[in-house]
């Protein structure tokens, strides 16, 4: 229990810190840009008309809603955490006193670092994953909305409990997991892709008797967890895209998004129109080929 309250304070600093960043990325995911692209020099030191950054939209975020601004949706986002690190803590230890599922070797205990044991380590983990994001995904769409707000200038989403309502007399049970099922698909692919390609390398490219074994396995764990989550980012932003998706708010609606039915119509449309990577970078922001800057309607079409 000690452990999980350290984790649950930990986190919550954690978001604190990050929230700014996220929902900028999120004002960006759903296409709101509110300033005019500026000529700019890329990594190479050629001109070219980039979009704002994080600190040129934070800025502007400031201006309208004060430093205070930064910070809309933390609230739900908090709650999401919190809960989500104590379902994962449980689930985990569930599974660990039962000594299930064992996916390879029947009842056979795996060697640690075989192939056995971090495919049984991986299932464990993609279930506890799993449950919390279940369990949290009401508050994480919740947290998106409060965001998305920003757009229209709406106050249909002022808090927890005032939201929970909100959604449930417009949308009903169903509406608390909107976007659910391609955000349980891409933390299930980035946690497999992670955790096997970091075998692969652990066993095959790095040879035990080196020195400092253990940094460079850890090294090469972070690298293949930034490597699974550049591969599985648009099942993240199709996940945020759908949560706001028609939801009456002015960021989920024409001519700012499209209205999609399912989270398939929303992937293909992303990539017909080349944005299968929209928000992954918050610097050196290129203007899209090929896309007009509506200055009235402030978004790209």
């Amino acid at each position: 229990m000690a452990d999980t309250c350290g984790q649950v304070l930990l986190g919550s600093g954690l978001t604190v810190l990050s929230h700014p960043l996220m929902y900028i990325k999120v004002l960006i995911q759903v296409g709101h840009e509110p300033l005019a692209p500026s000529l700019g020099r890329n990594l190479f030191g050629r001109q070219v008309y980039q979009l704002p950054g994080l600190f040129a939209y934070a800025k502007h975020i400031m201006t309208i809603d004060g430093k205070a601004g930064l910070f809309k949706g933390l609230g739900p986002r908090l709650c999401a955490g919190s809960i989500g690190t104590i379902v994962h803590s449980t689930v985990v230890q569930k599974c660990q006193e039962h000594g299930t599922p064992q996916v390879l070797g029947g009842q056979q205990k795996a060697v640690e670092g075989s192939l056995q044991h971090v495919v049984n380590e991986t299932t464990k983990e993609m279930i506890a994953r799993s449950c919390a994001t279940i369990v949290t995904h009401p508050f994480h769409v919740i947290t998106l909305r409060c965001m998305v707000q920003f757009i229209g200038r709406e106050t249909k989403y002022s808090g927890v409990f005032d939201s929970i309502v909100t959604v449930y007399r417009q949308e009903g049970v169903l509406g608390f997991f909107a976007g659910l099922i391609p955000r349980l698909l891409g933390d299930v692919l980035s946690l497999w892709i992670c955790n096997l390609l970091a075998h692969l390398i652990n066993t095959y490219a790095i040879d035990d008797s080196m020195s400092h074994t253990g940094e460079i396995k850890n090294c090469s764990q972070a690298v293949t967890g930034f490597f699974a989550s550049m591969l599985t980012y648009p099942f993240v932003l199709v996940s945020n895209l759908m949560a706001v998706n028609n939801c009456g708010l002015a960021g989920g609606l024409p001519p700012y998004a499209s209205v999609c039915p399912t989270w398939v119509d929303c992937w293909r449309h992303l990539s017909r129109e080349g944005n299968m990577s929209r928000g992954n970078s918050l610097f050196f922001r290129k203007l899209p080929a090929g896309k007009l800057y509506a200055v009235d309607q402030k978004r790209f079409f």
